[in-house]
């Protein structure tokens, strides 16, 4: 066992503790970054000055109105920008741009007083904008040959030979929407200059070092000059990964030209529609099976919607390609992905980032193609696990496969799905226009930064005299307990209790050059550095207490505040009086510590290599029931078995399972982004800019049975005390969701039928597949009732409804069956 995931005896990591911040959380004593300014004197007050086209030269700009309002201070425009006039990583992303991309993409901002006042002067700048054609969705993306950034090509073996040696080829497409973040708390940041003219900026962002950089690049001045920190977020999701940037520079220009404090923050309004969302994919495809349906080849095209420009798109497009295997082996393959320019928000990092639009493709298609094949789509999918020594498509061999089939016969069995899918079966068959499904779905889900140079993290650790302990990590806190997490590991590597420690907020001038808090790696990389440093600290002491001890100082051992000798046995240092001995011995109390991944690496140019430093698996059930009057559904008992390796903190844990499931089932069933896609004034414009046209999962959509484990004996090797990532995995496990929507729909047609389900799959979306099985059924029966009268349809009888275009039809093909199989976007 290695030395880094090795536990001690009594560890304080495994123990089932509460949030760190909990109490703070519920009763309101919390603080995130806007409760800051009535801590802050003379603050300034942004608002920006949004466009209302989706695509325009901005061919004037008059400002002087704005000064004209009471309590306008200042009108920022790219005129005031000292360094380069760009928020982001790819320098495609003009600050204050002279062509507007998207409907309320910000033109300038003011400064005000008050908020009202900012907002006023806003109100009264006068812009002159010259409309230009817009590219809206991303199927008009494709027509026009819009593209931006690279296209990458993921390719295992031949894929043209697999598929003529293949007994069926199917082939379809389907186009799915993003998702909003909707975090609580909305973008903002408080900045301000000291007088040394150093600037210190209050950010809720996952990746306070990028927005050092992004504030110094706009500034003109060197990052040691800039400090960001980060207190914690009131969410996240990937949302806070890139788009603060930006933000806490215009904060940072203000404060730098005003001499004040300038507070920008976006109301809900303003933060859907300046910010980037999860990328909608649109997806072709062809698969290949063969006699027992197993696959023998994908060819997939993937193309995402980027936006207006890159931002995260092609890491993200990427990971989609790695994913789309999910959990099957697949010999043949060929991927290309491409990355659509369209006039909207910028998309972005969103949990997951890519990997369930990749495992969406895959399960929609086994989802999709089951009832032809004739199989049991949970058959489908368990015939075509990986097995021991097989390889994902870009050549990474898939560790413990045998774990997702324990995860899998797990949920077979305690949710006791045989006898339930018996009583489905009889529910079914005395319901016409209710019915039930249930279906299994598995994850398998790869943990690390595809660019291997993030893969990397600092921390640093102090020990006081009195024996109290600080630790300072690079990630950051939004919500998901990796501060908790942090606070543990440190009391286990120190073998002091918890109350003994306490962790300070993320600041870029205590642990520099950190990567994003995202990716799922927040623990693996940030507790491997905490570790890396109180191992140095107690490898000191160790040395202290072994004078005392008489033994050597790789026999002493720290347990709950003691130093002892290996066995227990003899003398004892408490803590405070060994740390005491330490520091009159002028031995150093405090370290640095850093960590990266071994193991890793990857060829993006090629689509080769290992980025991955392990999968995690899991493996959800989900049972519903569908109204077939309106497609209405309530989702009636979920289970799930998750593999998170020896959990560092079980509750923290399946805290995440349970809210990355929810925020999954969300994505594909309820949360339905929709613009504005007429050729009037309005093309472009978000239509759903709030919670009342944007529907968010709540209590009402939780399952009426939540079952969740942890999936048990998954140590994992080389990984900090031989834990997993939670994070974002979980998040796919509602795909079981999806595919149970798709099972009860097609259950009102006749056996057999395969029915076109659009993502999200809102009661609209239902429905209208709910009437696609039922048309197969109508269109079944006139069949057999021509057949029996000795009349052709054609000829002597009625036509049936036909189903629509959608549908899924079987024709001959060659030697061959194919399906033309699509899936709509539901709009």
């Amino acid at each position: 066992m290695s030395r880094l995931s090795e536990r001690p005896t009594n560890p304080v990591v495994g123990q089932e503790i509460p949030h760190e911040a909990a109490a703070l959380h519920v009763t309101g004593r919390a603080l995130y970054t806007d409760d800051l300014v009535g801590r802050t004197a003379d603050v300034l007050h942004a608002w920006p000055v949004q466009a209302p086209h989706a695509r325009a030269t901005v061919t004037a700009l008059r400002t002087d109105p704005a000064y004209a309002v009471d309590g306008v201070v200042r009108v920022l425009t790219a005129a005031d920008v000292p360094g380069v006039n760009d928020a982001g990583v790819k320098h495609d992303e003009p600050l204050f741009p002279t062509e507007v991309m998207y409907v309320g993409h910000a033109v300038c901002w003011v400064l005000g007083e008050t908020l009202e006042a900012a907002r006023l002067g806003a109100a009264a700048v006068e812009v002159d904008y010259d409309p230009h054609p817009a590219i809206v969705t991303v199927r008009e993306a494709i027509a026009a040959e819009a593209f931006q950034g690279a296209q990458p090509r993921l390719e295992r073996g031949d894929v043209e030979a697999a598929f003529a040696r293949s007994a069926r080829v199917l082939s379809g497409e389907i186009e799915f929407a993003g998702q909003e973040h909707f975090y609580l708390e909305t973008h903002c940041s408080l900045a301000l200059v000291d007088e040394n003219g150093q600037i210190f900026a209050q950010s809720s962002t996952q990746h306070p070092s990028e927005t050092q950089e992004i504030i110094a690049h706009v500034l003109g001045v060197p990052s040691n000059e800039v400090t960001v920190q980060c207190l914690r977020m009131g969410g996240g999701f990937g949302g806070k990964e890139m788009q603060p940037h930006g933000l806490a520079a215009i904060a940072a220009l203000g404060s730098t030209l005003t001499g004040r404090p300038v507070r920008l923050r976006l109301n809900r309004t303003q933060d859907i529609t300046m910010t980037g969302k999860r990328h909608g994919f649109h997806a072709e495809w062809r698969v290949g099976f063969d006699e027992e349906g197993r696959l023998q080849a994908l060819d997939a095209t993937l193309t995402a919607d980027g936006g207006w420009s890159l931002d995260l798109s092609e890491p993200v497009l990427a990971r989609a390609l790695c994913h789309i295997d999910n959990a099957y082996w697949i010999p043949d393959v060929r991927v290309n992905g491409r990355i659509a320019r369209t006039h909207k928000t910028s998309q972005t990092a969103f949990r997951g980032f890519g990997g369930p639009q990749g495992m969406l493709v895959i399960e929609d298609i086994l989802g999709r193609c089951a009832p032809l094949l004739g199989i049991d789509p949970a058959e489908l999918r368990r015939r075509n696990f990986y097995v021991d020594g097989q390889s994902t498509p870009y050549g990474q061999t898939v560790r413990h496969p045998e774990r997702l089939v324990t995860a899998w016969d797990s949920v077979v069995a305690g949710g006791e799905l045989e006898r339930r899918r018996a009583e489905i079966e009889a529910f079914n068959a005395g319901h016409d226009d209710t019915k039930r499904a249930l279906a299994i779905t598995p994850v398998k889900f790869g943990i690390s930064f595809n660019l291997t140079a993030f893969n990397q993290a600092g921390a640093l650790v102090h020990v006081y005299k009195d024996g109290s302990v600080l630790i300072n990590h690079g990630g950051t806190e939004m919500g998901q307990g990796l501060h908790t997490k942090m606070l543990q590991v440190a009391a286990t590597t120190l073998g002091v209790p918890l109350h003994r420690v306490r962790l300070a907020p993320t600041r870029t001038d205590k642990v520099p050059n950190t990567s994003a808090t995202a990716a799922s790696s927040g623990a693996d990389l940030n507790g491997g550095a905490v570790k890396n440093a109180c191992e140095q600290i107690r490898e000191r002491l160790a040395q202290v207490a072994a004078g005392t001890l008489g033994v050597h100082p790789g026999d002493v051992r720290f347990d709950d505040g003691i130093a002892h000798a290996v066995g227990g046995a003899g003398e004892q240092i408490a803590w405070d009086d060994l740390v005491e001995r330490a520091y009159f011995q002028r031995v150093q109390l405090w370290a640095a510590g850093f960590y990266r991944t071994e193991g890793l690496h990857w060829d993006s140019s090629q689509m080769q290599g290992s980025p991955f430093k392990y999968f995690a698996y899991g493996v959800a059930a989900t049972e519903v029931e569908v109204d077939g009057y309106t497609g209405a559904y309530r989702t009636l008992r979920v289970d799930i078995v998750h593999d998170v390796g020896d959990s560092l903190s079980p509750l923290v844990d399946v805290g995440q399972i349970e809210g990355g499931f929810v925020q999954g089932a969300g994505w594909l069933t309820l949360e339905d982004l929709r613009w504005d896609e007429s050729d009037g004034p309005a093309r472009g414009r978000l239509a759903t800019q709030s919670a009342s046209t944007y529907k968010l999962p709540s209590f009402s959509e939780m399952p009426e049975v939540f079952n969740v484990s942890l999936l048990e004996h998954a140590h994992e090797e080389g990984a900090v005390y031989g834990s997993k990532a939670v994070g974002e995995p979980p998040l796919m496990l509602a795909f079981s969701v999806r595919e149970a929507l798709r099972q009860a729909a097609a259950a009102f047609g006749p056996e057999g039928t395969s029915v076109d389900l659009a993502s999200p799959a809102t009661p609209e979306a239902v429905y209208w597949a709910i009437e696609s099985a039922r048309a197969q059924h109508a269109a079944d029966r006139a069949t057999e009732h021509a057949a029996s009268a000795g009349m052709t349809l054609g000829d002597h009888a009625p036509a049936p409804e036909q189903p629509s275009d959608d549908a899924p039809r079987l024709r001959p093909d060659s030697e061959q069956v194919s399906a033309g199989v699509t899936a709509g976007a539901g709009r």
